[in-house]
């Protein structure tokens, strides 16, 4: 773990949940630290990620499972024609614009999740292959699937980031922090 998430006051467990899930985003942002454009859209391995499109990524999988639990339809709805420009920049878009977007829909997830009665309450799956039939799921589950989602693609980050040149992730909170 790069940085420490501090303890959250007695009994918050929503600011538990929360900060880990920035501590999470904190890394993904830190592994554009310095790159200029053309680096953070490279894909330094046999894999088709970039940066920027990791970034893109997990803004719009954020996105998407906030409109789930909010019950509204998504903006940036995937299927599978255009599932893969999920993970790549389009047209004009640009690494720095991502990172934007996903710090509003960042911080409209902990709008939401601040407001919600209870983290016990619940919202339904759509119909899916990989989904329970009349599946639910608590904002309780939402947030800990947000650290999960968040935390996998910032391993690969991680990877990808050190593959560009060679900085791992103590040495980018160490960039980030002057």
């Amino acid at each position: 773990m790069p940085t420490h998430v501090p303890a959250e006051a007695h009994g918050d467990e929503r600011g538990a949940l929360l900060s880990f899930v920035e501590a999470q985003r904190g890394g993904l942002r830190r592994a554009v630290l310095g790159l200029t454009e053309e680096q953070a859209t490279s894909r330094p391995s046999a894999s088709e990620l970039s940066l920027g499109g990791l970034i893109k990524h997990v803004a719009e999988t954020e996105l998407n499972w906030l409109r789930m639990a909010q019950q509204r339809p998504n903006e940036k709805q995937r299927d599978q024609s255009n599932w893969h420009e999920s993970f790549q920049l389009m047209g004009d878009e640009t690494t720095a614009g991502m990172l934007v977007f996903w710090g509003e829909v960042a911080a409209e997830t902990e709008e939401f999740i601040r407001k919600v009665p209870s983290l016990d309450d619940t919202f339904p799956l759509p119909p899916a292959p990989w989904f329970p039939k009349d599946g639910q799921v608590s904002m309780r589950w939402l947030m800990m699937h947000l650290v999960e989602e968040t935390a996998r693609h910032a391993g690969h980050a991680d990877i990808i980031r050190e593959s560009i040149d060679g900085k791992t992730a103590f040495e980018l909170v160490d960039l980030a922090n002057g």
